[in-house]
């Protein structure tokens, strides 16, 4: 009684059905006219290949010859695999670093309950907003389905540590209540009522070192004295360091605008529409100093501003595309070198009949189980770099719309490089090799 066949795995379907697409694209059967020893005589390769290939048993599935190739020859392939998996890695840990980097800028907006954001008109960023008018509000109050506005207070304030080195902070006004909406996702009911003592601040835990304060220590902001009384995660600014301080601490160090808020965060009745709402409020007739975003809107608007307008996003995009064209040349050179290294074996096998279309297919197929591998080890390295990212207080973002356009990509210059290696191939002569 024979033992059963393992079934092959989901990834190992979806790769097959892949690399049969390429195969299939780049290196095209031949037509059934063409003379037996042209370069278009495929037929029957498949059974040909299957002849010739060594198999685990009589009723075993044939060992394909191009992973046969990689199996035995690993070390040919090895410098491509390492140019697909450092290349891959680059462009991954850069994107992580710049999407993480500046999805700091929304933190307050992605971990805050409100729904509607009210603030200075053309406001390009949450960090670079204006103050509005203290009464600004009651327009707002006006609309039915508004439940709550909350005033949000920043700026930015000048910090003296215990030693006496002066740092540049960013000073958020927040209500501490533990129905507040700004920070609602974040802190918690004991740092709420941490914040709610008087002169209380909260810092990111990231920020520590540089601050050189820890909790219960004291330090001055504007020349007036201030308590740490809690640490956070998830509060770190591109521009400076953050701090959180409740309405009547930042008041008091912020006498000049503390009582002007940046922004109004506006919760509304779990019926009410927000489109509405919001198409109501920026009503220019009403409202002709403020915009009204969702929360959607001013999260995207501001890292958008930092990513494109700011010049980080196009200097990570080159510095990208360098890494593709190095790994592109890098894997296609040492391709070229693996068959050279191997024109004897594949003389051989044109001898046998197969024909060089067939022989294309083989190195198409290297190059993207070269690509495979490149591309797991790159996803366990870049994971690896993640968790010690995390623990350094780094935050590194990796979405999917990101790893996968970049998996695919990666793929593609893997197969374009086997492609371009394929000089050497097409120039075999079983005569002048096999001698």
């Amino acid at each position: 009684m024979r033992a059963p066949q393992p079934t092959p795995s989901r990834f190992r379907l979806f790769c097959d059905g892949l690399l049969r697409f390429i195969t299939k694209r780049f290196a095209p059967s031949a037509s059934k006219n063409a003379a037996p020893d042209s370069e278009s005589t495929d037929a029957g390769f498949s059974n040909r290949r299957a002849s010739i290939l060594p198999t685990e048993s009589a009723d075993a599935r044939p060992v394909s010859l191009a992973r046969a190739g990689l199996r035995h020859e690993g070390r040919r392939y090895l410098a491509a695999v390492l140019a697909i998996t450092f290349a891959s890695m680059l462009i991954a840990i850069q994107m992580g670093l710049l999407l993480g980097m500046f999805g700091t800028v929304s933190s307050v907006i992605d971990r805050s309950d409100a729904e509607l954001w009210i603030g200075y008109r053309n406001t390009r960023s949450v960090d670079l907003g204006r103050a509005v008018s203290r009464f600004s509000d009651a327009l707002a109050w006006q609309h039915p389905d508004v439940r709550r506005i909350e005033r949000y207070v920043s700026g930015y304030a000048d910090m003296r540590r215990a030693d006496g080195v002066p740092v540049s902070v960013i000073l958020n006004g927040i209500d501490a209540t533990p129905q507040a909406l700004a920070y609602a996702r974040l802190l918690t009911p004991a740092q709420r009522a941490a914040l709610d003592a008087p002169d209380a601040i909260l810092i990111d835990r990231a920020d520590e070192a540089k601050l050189q304060a820890a909790v219960g220590d004291t330090v001055e902001i504007n020349g007036r004295r201030v308590r740490v009384a809690g640490i956070v995660d998830g509060i770190r600014a591109i521009g400076g360091v953050n701090v959180l301080a409740s309405f009547a601490t930042a008041r008091r160090l912020m006498p000049e605008g503390g009582d002007q808020p940046t922004f109004l965060l506006v919760d509304l009745d779990p019926a009410a529409d927000p489109a509405a709402v919001q198409a109501a409020l920026a009503d220019r007739a009403r409202f002709p100093r403020y915009s009204v975003w969702t929360a959607a809107e001013l999260s995207y608007e501001s890292q958008a501003y930092w990513l494109l307008e700011t010049g980080a996003g196009i200097g990570t995009a080159f510095a990208s595309l360098l890494a593709l064209i190095v790994g592109m040349v890098i894997t296609s050179q040492t391709l070229s070198g693996a068959i050279l290294a191997s024109l004897k074996e594949f003389a051989a096998l044109r001898a046998l009949g197969v024909a060089r279309a067939a022989l294309r297919r083989v190195v198409i197929e290297q190059s993207f189980w070269v690509g495979v591998v490149g591309l797991g080890l790159a996803g366990a390295l870049t994971a690896l770099l993640a968790v010690v990212g995390h623990l350094a207080h780094v935050d590194m973002r990796y979405p999917w719309w990101m790893l996968l356009p970049l998996a695919l990509t990666m793929l593609v210059v893997a197969v374009l490089s086997g492609l371009l290696a394929l000089r050497p191939l097409n120039r075999v002569d079983p005569a002048n090799l096999l001698r």
